[in-house]
């Protein structure tokens, strides 16, 4: 009997040492299946910053003049940057000119610096136009003091173009509106009427600036990010992005071919950019001045400065 316990002793000690032993090799997974304890791809995109261009606006409609397009192209670089997810890189109109010259051309322009612009580290562009702005007022016809009931509407078109695609990929337009009721002397200078009547233009072209953001964020944030092999010393590879860009240390990011431009066969317009292939991988491993990162090769080879990079 004291035999029998033995063995059986023996048996569960031998279940419990396998058990033990292959622990270590097991693969640990977390609540949605993926692996923890292997490496992962960076899988949210949402928090790196992708750099954008803003082109001055233009005023195309006979009211509001030139500072209506100022209003308007300054209200979309506060709330752009405000949103947190972009850098609105204050070379755009450097590269690309203004949102007028672009209209002129046809987009022809964009088109043509897309691989200068994508060299600066600029994802996407910007621009765009006040297609209409009026203001309407009806005004009681006695009375010392008189009621007078203010209307304001501006229509803004807003473009987008893909630097990384070479293409448009997004046009909307937006309208803002304001409503005032205020009581004004009848004999008010008409200097102080003027000025009421700009103001409300450029309320109701700020509140059009305002709806367009929520769209551009969410679209922005399906676009690639995109950068760059600024530099390569010894071993050390300087990337064109860093803290101010939401790259992390430790990040690994994919070292891309530039991809192929197709062409339609019977236009001869251009389509769009094929996506390049995959050289190798770089680890991030420090940063260095205000939006840069030093990293070193994960895997592959081959890789050289002008190289462009994603996160993998």
């Amino acid at each position: 009997m004291r035999k029998a316990y033995s063995n059986i002793y023996f048996v569960l000690f031998f279940v419990l040492f396998l058990l033990f032993s292959c622990a270590g090799h097991v693969i640990k997974r977390n609540s949605y299946g993926d692996a923890d304890n292997l490496p992962k791809k960076r899988a949210d995109y949402s928090f790196v910053k992708k750099k954008m261009a803003l082109l001055d606006f233009f005023n195309e409609s006979p009211f509001g003049g030139d500072d209506l397009a100022v209003v308007g192209t300054e209200e979309m670089r506060t709330e752009l940057t405000r949103s947190g997810q972009f850098i609105v890189d204050p070379e755009g109109n450097r590269i690309f000119g203004t949102s007028k010259e672009i209209y002129s051309g046809g987009g022809a322009k964009l088109v043509q610096l897309a691989k200068k612009a994508k060299l600066s580290g600029i994802n996407f562009v910007v621009y765009g136009r006040i297609i209409d702005a009026r203001i309407r007022e009806k005004t009681d016809e006695i009375g010392f003091i008189r009621k007078t009931n203010s209307y304001s509407e501006t229509l803004v078109e807003i473009r987008i173009f893909d630097v990384n695609s070479n293409k448009e990929v997004f046009t909307r337009k937006v309208d803002g509106n304001a409503d005032d009721s205020t009581f004004r002397f009848y004999s008010s200078q008409k200097e102080n009427r003027l000025q009421y009547r700009q103001e409300m233009l450029r309320y109701s072209a700020r509140v059009a600036i305002r709806r367009s953001i929520a769209m551009i964020t969410e679209f922005g944030s399906k676009l690639d990010w995109v950068g760059r092999v600024a530099r390569i010393i010894g071993n050390k590879i300087y990337v064109n992005a860093g803290r101010n860009s939401g790259i992390n240390v430790g990040d690994v990011l994919k070292v891309m071919t530039e991809g192929e431009e197709i062409y339609d066969p019977e236009t001869g317009a251009l389509i769009g950019k094929s996506k390049g292939e995959m050289k190798g991988t770089l680890e991030i491993v420090d940063y260095f001045g205000p939006d840069g990162t030093i990293a070193i090769l994960h895997s592959g080879g081959s890789v050289l400065e002008g190289d462009f990079v994603q996160l993998y």
